[in-house]
Parts: C-alpha cells; structure tokens; sequence
C-alpha cells in the first residue's frame, strides 16, 4: 500500500461541495476531478478538464481529500478512467472508508473498477455527438450498486433513451436511472411531462450546481 500511494495522476481540481447530481445529490462531497477526456460531447461544460492538470501522488491526493472531513467523495472528470490509476485512487478512497462514486462516460470498460465503488455510468444519446463510443459491455458489469444517466438534448434523445432503458432493463439492474435534461437545450418541464405520460421508472434529475453557482468552476 505505502507504494502504491507514490503513483501518480493528472489532477485538474479537488473541491468540496454539494453533490449536483445523482442518488446522492445535495450531500456535502469532495471532488476529484481527473484531467483529461477521449470524448467531444457537445454539451461538455467542463473543457477545462481535457488538458493541463497537475500530477499528484495518492498520498497527496488522500491527505488533501481528508481536510474537507466529508463522507462522501466523486471522482469525475473529463474521463477518469482515461488515466489507469484512477483504478489505484478509487481502492485507497474506498480502504480509506469513504463512500465513493465514479462518474463516467461509459466509453471505457469499468470491469475492474472497485465494486465498493458507485458508478455513474453516462449513455451517450444521439444529440451527445458520441454515441457511437457507447460500450455497451459495461452493463453486464453494473449492478444494483450502480446507476444510469442519459443527458437529454431533445425528443429524439428522449426516445432513444426510452428503448435503451427497456432494451437492456435497466431499472431492474441499477439502483436509479437518470434522465437529465442537457442545460439551455431541452427544457426540464418539458421532459418532465414526457416522463409522465409514457410512465417511465425513470428518475429527473436537475443539475443543482447549475442552479445555485451557474457551472462555476470548483464548485
């Protein structure tokens, strides 16, 4: 363990605050956001993750996340597993007793992500521009544990969503599936409505960071 804590990752930023998203949202998380992303989504707000960063080592990593006293950590991006050693950072996380989730795009294979871990794992929909990089071998590995989010740009979106959650069952194999209208494209209320009339076990999600801090950085 001593060693593995001198491995090393590109870190863009580490912040606490209220969890915008998610089973979890609202709760008080420190944040890792990794550096780095093999996707182009077209609705991405965070591009400032995708070059740049600082390397940290696990140790510093973990000592810097322990200051916030929080029981809850994300570790997020750009993509994180892009960087191999975000498998390393979510174990430590983990031993170190935290209730940790990994959000994801799901283009890449989460197999050998910690099972202790939540991941959030991201459908890309047509409107995204990258839902040709969906690898849908990774449903096989999510479990009650885990959960499902597709950004919603429009009806189309919502469509090809709606079949997928059927196609591959989803609310009987995650905790939650999230349905998330994409900011300034698709309107909540409008998507809210379709939720309703086509009965979808589905949940809406709002990203509240948006509405409290405008997508701020660090926050």
């Amino acid at each position: 363990m001593i060693d593995s804590l001198q491995h090393e990752l590109r870190i863009t930023e580490i912040f606490y605050s209220l969890q915008g998203e998610a089973r979890s949202v609202g709760v008080p998380t420190v944040f890792i956001r990794l550096t780095g992303c093999p996707l182009r989504c077209v609705y991405c707000d965070t591009t400032y993750s995708f070059t740049g960063g600082e390397k940290f080592t696990l140790g510093h990593i973990l000592t810097e996340v322990a200051q916030h006293g929080a029981r809850y950590v994300c570790v997020t991006g750009g993509e994180p597993l892009a960087q191999p050693n975000c498998l390393l950072l979510l174990t430590a996380l983990c031993n170190s007793g935290y209730d940790v989730s990994l959000e994801t795009s799901g283009a890449l294979d989460v197999s050998a992500v910690d099972p202790r871990v939540s991941k959030v794992l991201d459908l890309k929909t047509p409107d995204s521009g990258e839902s040709h990089r969906n690898l849908y071998e990774n449903i096989q590995h999510l479990t009650t544990h885990d959960q499902v989010k597709f950004v919603i740009c429009s009806r189309r979106d919502y469509d090809w969503a709606r079949f997928k959650v059927d196609e591959y069952q989803l609310p009987q194999r995650v905790s939650d599936v999230l349905f998330s209208p994409s900011h300034e494209q698709q309107q909540p209320r409008e998507l809210a409505e379709w939720l309703l009339a086509d009965k979808l076990k589905v949940r809406l999600q709002l990203q509240l960071h948006k509405y409290l801090w405008n997508n701020e950085s660090g926050h």
